[in-house]
């Protein structure tokens, strides 16, 4: 299966430079790329592609509006921020807005490819540099205490929420089911009645729900 990939940053020579290393992947097919979040989205609609890695700091349209729109019109495009910003809101701001990942600018080329195919079959991918950074915005002084809030969640199992533990972690169904000693397809199950539970789309909005309500650390 060939992963289309889309690339909209304002940085020619990184634009340039992602390009180069992508297309050196025998299942990876960069559809296009675009220098401004507007010519971004215009690209996107005419592709469609699988994977969009944007730029969060362009100028005029910024990679949160982009992001914003591209969610609403094309849902099954996975939207991968790719960015230098190690900002906590701002990752915290992406993941609400439906981005299916937030990877630094100085990932490892292993680690960037394998996180795109992630992205790619539906998993939510985040640095792991930026994993506690998320868990500290959404436990910041000026917003209820987890243990506080951990009340309003739905009822769930004691394996549902070991798993939503993996979620947390950014991990893949298959990480987690190596870690608790089950079956990928019992994980995938689980993930889904997680979804259900709580009424959310994505695997990235259950870690964020989980760490806002107190869910990560029980």
């Amino acid at each position: 299966m060939t992963i289309r990939i889309l690339l909209i940053d304002d940085h020619t020579l990184f634009r340039s430079g992602i390009r180069a290393l992508l297309q050196r992947q025998p299942d990876f097919e960069i559809v296009d790329e675009a220098a401004d979040g507007v010519e971004g989205i215009k690209r996107a609609k005419q592709h469609r592609p699988d994977v969009i890695l944007l730029d969060l700091n362009m100028p005029g349209l910024s990679g949160l509006e982009a992001l914003q729109l591209l969610v609403e019109d094309l849902p099954d495009s996975a939207v991968v921020m790719l960015t230098v910003s190690e900002e906590a809101e701002e990752l915290a701001t992406a993941l609400r807005g439906g981005a299916r990942g937030y990877l630094l600018k100085n990932i490892e080329t292993e680690a960037l490819t394998s996180a795109i195919r992630r992205a790619a079959a539906g998993e939510p991918v985040i640095s792991e540099a930026m994993t506690a950074k998320l868990v500290q915005q959404f436990r910041a002084p000026s917003a209820p205490a987890p243990a506080a809030r951990a009340g309003e969640a739905p009822s769930l199992t004691a394996r549902e929420r070991e798993i939503v533990h993996g979620l947390v972690r950014g991990e893949s169904n298959k990480e987690i089911a190596r870690e608790l000693g089950v079956a990928e397809s019992t994980v995938k199950i689980h993930v889904q009645n997680i979804l259900k539970k709580l009424n959310l789309a994505s695997r990235v909005q259950v870690a964020v729900y989980a760490v806002e309500h107190g869910l990560a650390a029980s």
